[in-house]
């Protein structure tokens, strides 16, 4: 199983539709609370599905389920909020809302979570993906050689951002975290 992540700030639209043309992935699960905000330009919710189904040829999901609610997210990111609290408010509503059998493992195999964020470090899709593997297989480990990418033949996590004015990835370059 594959689950890949991706945020589309700082990066142009020619930049994130590239990184979406990867090898067997089938839709973008998209991960926000507000996705139809002026702000997400290229990624609101309606234009995100066009350009996805034109340019990718791949389905999008929305699943608010996989999002903070506002109280987290505005504690964060309006309040100064410090991200140990966040990590630990978003990982308690995922468990309580209970993701895991809530959401389908064949919904996210070959999905890419998508967010706003430019890095995984400091993001929420990287605690959905996270919190995905230790629910549905246990046994994933961290590869440091392959550039700390989650993988193991059961359950692989690639984000998409993190090469973007580094390097370019092909498909078959392994992806860096």
């Amino acid at each position: 199983m594959n689950i890949y992540t991706i945020g589309f700030t700082q990066k142009t639209a020619e930049q994130f539709f590239t990184r979406l043309k990867q090898p067997g992935l089938l839709r973008v699960v998209d991960a926000r609370l507000n996705n139809v905000s002026q702000l997400a330009g290229f990624t609101k919710k309606n234009d995100l599905k066009f350009f996805l189904r034109e340019i990718c040829d791949i389905e999008y999901i929305h699943l608010p389920a996989l999002a903070p609610t506002k109280d987290i997210l505005d504690a964060y990111k309006k309040n100064g909020g410090d991200w140990p609290t966040y990590e630990k408010q978003f990982l308690q509503l995922m468990a309580a809302r209970r993701i895991e059998a809530t959401v389908t493992k064949e919904l996210i195999s070959g999905g890419c979570l998508l967010c706003s964020e430019p890095a995984p470090e400091h993001c929420h899709r990287r605690l959905v993906a996270e919190y995905f593997r230790g629910k549905w297989d246990d046994a994933i480990r961290t590869d440091s050689a392959a550039n700390h990418a989650m993988c193991n033949t059961s359950l692989s996590l690639h984000d998409l951002t993190a090469a973007i004015g580094k390097r370019e990835i092909s498909p078959t370059t392994p992806l860096p975290p």
